[in-house]
């Protein structure tokens, strides 16, 4: 089992209850936390607290998101001793490795709100490597150190000052931006340290650099998270064509079956609502299924989809067509797919998603991943989130 630790205390001198300020409409541990539920790779999210604002804060948290997310995580207590200014993190993995059952442990520090989940995923992937031990986070930097000897003279110490080189040209180095440290429990304790043994690095953005410690890393930091936000709506296109899987995606993949026979599909009402919001706004929605049963054709029909592509098993060939008769590029096209027969696509269109329990090849590829599964209303999901973000380019 791979557990998420996440130790915040409330004691901060620098910037009071900093854990809990609110960073970009959100408390500060609300985004390592949603990182760390996002990751594939980790069972259970712990927050380690002496605090009651932060206990409650972190449980309305968790109450208010929706999906099941979430629901990984739980708040712990930890000891006046492990929280105290002099304390390392060490004796506060130590006191919980004591009381917790778990295989594996990323230590993620709440001051780095701008970590990703897609980190969290590439360090596991790199400690699951063989003959590894501990990974640790780090970004890379191409500055040029100086230091001083005893006489106060100043000489440079990754580079000759001869032979200044450019900096396309130059290595640089790795700095540990402290956002997340991943090792086994038995590393842990055997060492009393969070990184020990064969060790390897994860590189993360450049923008990972800063934690925050003062207060002026606060206004650096909220504007980096504007910046990136603003960034990630410019990658979402214009939306002019919705398409979708059937099983796996509208249903929960399951198959239901009568007494007499009789084939049954669960379907979410709250996934009817989208595809009308989007039809509302002049999207042009459809089915692309490798299935052909009446079935799928009532849902269609109920919903009154544009498009239904059934018993499809080239479906890239379809949607192209789909796109030509409407003189729609891919790139105006998201689809929705869970299996490995919708990679090809996904990968294609212009926002592939899927949802939250697709195969780990599909998450891979996919451009949104949903918190809810399939059949758990994906499609209404996808829809909030790209009307809410894309609407005024429609």
């Amino acid at each position: 089992m791979n557990a998420a630790f996440i130790p915040v205390r409330g004691g901060s001198k620098s910037i009071p209850l900093k854990n809990i300020k609110i960073m970009n409409g959100k408390p500060l541990v609300y985004w390592t936390i949603k990182a760390a539920c996002e990751c594939r790779f980790i069972d259970k999210v712990y927050v380690a607290t002496d605090s009651l604002s932060i206990k409650e804060t972190v449980e309305s948290i968790k109450d208010r998101e929706q999906g099941e997310t979430f629901a990984k995580v739980e708040v712990i207590g930890r000891s006046a001793e492990s929280a105290s200014d002099t304390a390392s993190t060490e004796s506060a993995m130590l006191e919980f490795a004591a009381a917790f059952e778990f295989d594996n442990i990323a230590l993620i520090q709440a001051t780095s709100p701008l970590l990703e989940a897609a980190d969290l995923n590439r360090g596991f992937q790199v400690f699951y490597e063989d003959d590894v031990d501990s990974v640790l986070s780090v970004v890379p930097q191409k500055r040029f150190n100086w230091e001083k000897d005893e006489n106060g003279y100043a000489y440079p110490t990754n580079y000759d000052v001869l032979q200044r080189p450019r900096r396309q040209d130059f290595n640089g180095y790795l700095v540990e931006n402290g956002a997340f440290y991943i090792t086994s429990k038995v590393c842990l304790i055997n060492s009393a340290n969070r990184l020990s043994g064969k060790i390897k690095a994860v590189e993360m953005s450049e923008d990972t650099f800063f934690e925050i410690d003062e207060p002026e890393d606060w206004v650096t930091i909220e504007g980096l998270m504007k910046k990136r936000e603003v960034a990630d709506f410019e990658k979402i296109p214009e939306i002019k064509l919705f398409l979708t899987d059937c099983d796996g995606c509208l249903t929960d993949g399951g198959m239901y079956y009568s007494e007499n026979g009789d084939e049954l599909k669960k379907f979410n009402t709250r996934d009817g609502m989208g595809f009308a919001l989007l039809k509302k706004q002049g999207i042009l929605t459809g089915i692309i299924t490798s299935e052909n049963v009446e079935l799928n054709r009532r849902r269609a029909g109920k919903l009154n989809l544009d498009f239904l592509e059934q018993g499809c098993i080239d479906k890239i060939t379809a949607v192209t067509r789909i796109c030509e008769e409407c003189g729609i590029d891919l790139r105006n096209v998201a689809y929705v797919g869970d299996d490995m027969n919708d990679l090809d696509l996904i990968k294609s269109v212009g926002f592939g998603c899927c949802p939250s329990d697709a195969v780990e090849q599909i998450k891979d590829v996919a451009k949104y991943v949903t918190k809810t599964k399939g059949g758990g209303g994906v499609i209404r999901e996808i829809v909030d989130f790209l009307l809410s973000n894309v609407v005024e380019t429609i």
